[in-house]
């Protein structure tokens, strides 16, 4: 992974961080209310409803960052070509087949 050292290069979700920061906010309220849900001992499948909505939202997250990704930071890579390139490509690669794995 190429780390920004804040220099030029920008991250492809940056013109969107404010959204992904309010979906993120709005994921971890709802791994706080499944946290009080098991607490309050809810009915199992209430609870497995709310785990499965919650799983939604962080793989809406990670298809817009993934997409982000490709169409950002993959395509600008393949534009100077080389090994940068082929890293950009491995990279995406990697993180669809986690997505699928998960």
């Amino acid at each position: 992974m190429v780390e920004d050292s804040g220099a030029a290069h920008r991250h492809g979700y940056i013109h969107r961080k404010d959204d992904y920061l309010t979906r993120l906010r709005r994921i971890e309220g709802q791994a706080r209310g499944l946290q009080r849900m098991v607490e309050d001992e809810k009915y199992c499948i209430d609870i497995l409803t709310q785990v499965s909505a919650m799983t939604k939202a962080l793989q809406s997250v990670a298809l817009g960052l993934l997409e982000e990704h490709l169409s950002h930071c993959v395509v600008e890579a393949a534009r100077t070509g080389g090994r940068e390139a082929d890293e950009k490509v491995r990279e995406a690669s990697d993180a669809i087949a986690r997505l699928v794995r998960s």
